[in-house]
């Protein structure tokens, strides 16, 4: 049985105050909320920072230049390990009786790579090897993140992993630049990419949780995704240009036929001089129908998200997002029926 149309935010929240923002993702979103990231709080809360507190065996710290490998953990691990715990913490709190879809994020393999230095100081991109070091890592780390997140939520229905890749466009492009900032690294293969990433999306599956990618760049790469074998793709539907002719329909059109989701992030992430109604981001989702999909079809396969993480909103309009996101799902759900 498909879902009815659903809302979720893509995870970052502003502020430090981590109880009120795990208060409202459960108050707002009531059938999709997620665990937030406020890294506002600082070292450790951002999502690199985070993503090395999901590694096991792996340690990292953070250098002039960035996050950077480091022979044990340090000062920076410790914070970003604790910073994740206090969140699991207020999760505990908050899902005692929660008995629908938990959603939890984490960077993923490639943009984790484009950004993590090895201990010289070249990014992991540059190694391939070292990229699947990395891979495996965060794959053990994710298992056991997800046995902690059914712990926490021991009434949640099911479980769904976002994995964050921003960089993923630019990895298949070759211009994720080197650490130096003087030189892009090559390009990563298509077929490589997407075998790291169906690993990963195939051990997270055996643990019996669904998959979304979120990736806000104009040129989301579906077709991988969809090979790769993600259940979801999470993307910024103003930047991806969806409801214009262009090659990308095909694509778009064969993900929904397979039965991969759509989150469309419509919300906008930072309060516009002029805040959408509701109607008017409606029909932005109903521009799909365009690809031959009746409005029920699309309501099956359409989750509704702002465009981006929320962390540079105001918490007055962070709150407003997610509101917006949650009602234009239930005029969806009305139009389809």
């Amino acid at each position: 049985m498909q879902q009815p149309p659903r809302a979720t935010g893509i995870g970052s929240l502003p502020g430090t105050d981590a109880g009120a923002a795990h208060r409202l993702v459960f108050d707002e979103l009531p059938d999709l909320p997620f665990l937030p990231e406020l890294p506002a709080r600082g070292v450790g809360a951002d999502m690199i920072g985070r993503g090395t507190a999901l590694l096991v065996d792996l340690y990292a710290e953070v250098q002039p230049s960035g996050w950077r490998l480091a022979d044990r953990p340090g000062r920076d691990a410790r914070r970003a390990d604790s910073f994740l715990r206090q969140d699991l913490d207020f999760l505990e709190e908050n899902a005692q009786e929660f008995t629908k879809t938990l959603k939890v994020q984490a960077v993923g393999p490639w943009t984790l790579a484009g950004t993590l230095e090895l201990r010289h100081g070249d990014r992991m991109l540059s190694d391939l090897g070292a990229v699947r070091e990395l891979a495996e890592s965060l794959t053990e780390g994710l298992r056991l993140h997800l046995a902690e997140v059914r712990k926490r939520a021991p009434r949640a229905e099911a479980i769904l992993v976002q994995l964050d890749e921003p960089a993923l466009p630019g990895v298949l492009k070759g211009t994720v630049p080197t650490a130096s900032g003087f030189g892009m690294l090559r390009a990563v293969e298509e077929s490589v990419a997407r075998e790291t990433l169906g690993k990963l999306v195939d051990a997270v599956h055996a643990a019996d949780v669904a998959v979304s990618v979120h990736c806000c760049a104009p040129d989301v790469p579906i077709d991988l995704l969809r090979k790769a074998g993600v259940d979801h793709v999470s993307f910024d539907a103003n930047a991806s240009a969806v409801d214009v002719e262009s090659p990308r329909d095909e694509q778009f059109g064969e993900a929904i036929e397979a039965g991969v989701g759509l989150m469309l992030g419509v919300v906008p992430a930072v309060e516009p001089p002029r805040a959408p109604g509701v109607n008017q981001l409606l029909d932005r989702v109903l521009s799909l129908t365009r690809l031959g999909f009746s409005p029920a079809q699309l309501a099956a396969a359409v989750t509704i998200t702002p465009t981006c993480g929320l962390a540079g909103a105001t918490p007055p309009w962070a709150r407003q997002a997610l509101l917006l996101a949650h009602r234009t799902a239930d005029a969806l759900a009305d139009k389809a029926a």
